[in-house]
């Protein structure tokens, strides 16, 4: 990425607020540069300055969504370290859902139906998911240390369950229009890391 002022960085955000906007509303192909443009108030060079093409925004896109991902979770599980603390992470993940009524779906995961084959894209997704991931395994490794977890847990296998559980019940909410297959999902992911114990 080019190096920005401060002003310049604003801008940039600007465009790709704007762009991520018009994607959740029309997805990727259907949100036009000249729609950015406008919705975001640039001029053709501004937006050209920031970005080489449509492509290079889109990516953009992706990582901008991942971060709010990101700093959505990342308080729930920085310092994850008990079965408690991860259903509180599922608590705050259901109560989101309902009170959208299942509709908002994943920010994140919405995207890959319709980029996840564009290479730069789905490196970008790929990117997001693996740190969405990490804080999840980061976790599981700190209970295997504090003995919450046996140290025969495989915290990968267990972040990768829960990672896929949420997705996938985010999802069938989205289709539902409901928070209950979300629930029903992490309920299922949470008994089997509690099951680890036995």
């Amino acid at each position: 990425m080019r190096s920005h002022t401060a002003r310049g960085e604003i801008t940039r955000a600007r465009i790709v607020e704007a762009a991520a906007e018009l994607v959740r509303q029309r997805g990727a192909a259907g949100t036009g540069l000249e729609a950015v443009m406008a919705a975001s108030g640039v001029s053709k060079s501004q937006l050209y300055h920031y970005f080489a093409d449509k492509d290079d925004l889109i990516t953009a896109v992706v990582e901008h969504q991942a971060e709010l991902v990101l700093a959505a979770n990342e308080p729930l599980l920085r310092d994850l370290n008990s079965l408690a603390g991860l259903k509180r992470w599922r608590d705050v993940m259901v109560e989101g859902c309902a009170a959208e009524k299942g509709a908002a779906g994943c920010p994140l995961g919405s995207l890959v139906g319709e980029l996840g084959e564009r290479p730069k894209q789905r490196a970008a997704l790929a990117a997001g998911f693996s740190r969405w991931g990490g804080y999840l395994r980061d976790g599981f490794e700190r209970m295997k240390m504090s003995g919450e977890l046996p140290p025969t847990a495989d915290a990968d296998l267990l972040a990768s369950n829960c990672l896929a559980a949420l997705q996938g019940g985010l999802l069938l909410a989205q289709t539902m229009r409901s928070a209950k297959p979300l629930a029903d999902a992490l309920d299922m992911a949470l008994a089997f890391v509690a099951s680890q114990r036995e």
